[in-house]
Parts: structure tokens; C-alpha cells; sequence
């Protein structure tokens, strides 16, 4: 997913991305790439679940959001201003955090977060 997110500028970003929706699509077409697989009992059958392209499966009514087990999962904040984050420190791993803060409105410590996991998948996938 970040390799994709690398691969454009900043005028494809916002074009690309111009509201949650497509942000969550663009998660969900990432995470269930594959396909579905239920977390709990491995079924592979599905239907839309209660919040925007969730997935509840069909066998033990267990839910997955989009964002669950994924890059964002336990973001708080909104996922387009997340998406935003990400893609700034992509382009600009030296960026620092105050910068990062200033520009998103967010605390200083919710943007060394974002930054921190960004980094930490960047170094797994070798992206640097």
C-alpha cells in the first residue's frame, strides 16, 4: 500500500484522494486484495458490514473493518488527514513531527505516531 501512495505527487494525491470515501476504498482493495478470510474462522464468504466497507462474515457474524489489522488501525484521527500524513512523510522521511503538527492542526505526538509507523513499515518493506 505505501508503495502505491510513493508513486504519486502531491496534485495526484489530492485528486486521488479528495474524501474518506475513496480513502477507505482505496484501504479495503489493499487489505482484501486476496480476498476475505475471517480472522476468527477462516470463511470465506462475506457481506457488507455496519460501517463504511467493512466486511461481517457469513458464518460467525464476526466484523472487520477496513482499517482493522492494517497500517491504521487504531487511528483516531480522521483517515483522509491520516492518508495526508502518510503520503507527506513518504515523500519527506526528514520531515520533523512540529512541521508534520503545524500543517494537520494535530498534536505534535499523534503526527511522531503516524511518522513512527510509517517508518517502521517503510524499513520492513524496504522502501527507503
Amino acid at each position: 500500500m505505501l508503495k502505491d501512495l510513493e508513486k504519486i505527487n502531491i496534485m495526484q494525491f489530492e485528486s486521488s484522494f479528495p474524501d474518506e470515501e475513496t480513502c477507505f476504498q482505496f484501504l479495503a482493495e489493499h487489505k482484501w486484495k486476496n480476498g476475505f478470510v475471517c480472522r476468527k474462522c477462516g470463511n470465506t464468504h462475506y457481506c457488507a458490514g455496519k460501517s463504511p466497507y467493512s466486511r461481517r462474515c457469513t458464518r460467525c457474524k464476526s466484523e472487520e473493518s477496513a482499517r482493522s489489522h492494517t497500517f491504521f488501525h487504531n487511528c483516531r484521527i480522521n483517515i483522509k488527514e491520516a492518508f495526508h500524513i502518510v503520503h507527506k512523510v513518504l515523500h519527506n522521511p526528514n520531515i520533523s513531527t512540529y512541521v508534520l503538527a503545524d500543517e494537520s492542526g494535530h498534536r505534535q505526538m499523534t503526527c511522531w505516531r503516524m511518522k513512527k509507523l510509517v517508518e517502521k513499515e517503510m524499513q520492513s518493506k524496504d522502501l527507503k
